[in-house]
């Protein structure tokens, strides 16, 4: 009987001890990149590397750990070509608390005459400062362009360390 019950607490501990995940979602307007450099491939016409930085202000803000999430800057590098690009890049999120945290993000852009016409991906939280330290969580964007830079929604969960 022992030996059974012990079975039990170790089988069904791991689901007792986890925290649920939160649901979140966002929208932010990017400006036109402060930063950019772009490297020709050289192999054919539009064949691009782009490294840039920009600043977002979140329009409609996360709660976590009782701040909000007020800016944050990306820094993006990129492969182009003629119709698409392949992007990833990173940010760091600031918060009203003055805690941090950090994103890692990929995804696709369709491009049409050089200009982006929608942007989609997936990002994923990879650490944090004070109250966000040990955050961890995943989601999906998506980007459509609004004058010279974008509007993203964003969608995901996260969960906060013990």
């Amino acid at each position: 009987m022992r030996k059974l019950m012990l079975l039990c607490v170790v089988a069904l501990g791991p689901g007792l001890t986890a925290q649920a995940q939160t649901k979140i979602s966002a929208s932010s307007q990017c400006n036109k990149p402060d930063q950019q450099s772009a490297l020709d491939v050289g192999d054919k016409p539009g064949h691009t590397f782009l490294i840039a930085k920009q600043a977002c202000t979140w329009t409609k803000a996360i709660e976590i750990a009782g701040a909000s999430d007020k800016t944050y800057e990306s820094t993006i590098f990129s492969e182009v070509t003629a119709t698409k690009s392949h992007d990833h890049g990173f940010v760091v999120d600031t918060w009203s608390s003055g805690d941090k945290s950090y994103v890692r993000w990929q995804g696709t852009a369709t491009l049409k005459d050089g200009k982006a016409e929608s942007q989609e991906g997936t990002w994923s939280f990879v650490g944090g400062t004070g109250k966000l330290k040990g955050i961890q969580g995943k989601g999906a964007y998506k980007c459509t362009p609004a004058g010279d830079g974008a509007t993203c929604e964003v969608e995901g969960e996260y969960m906060l360390a013990k």
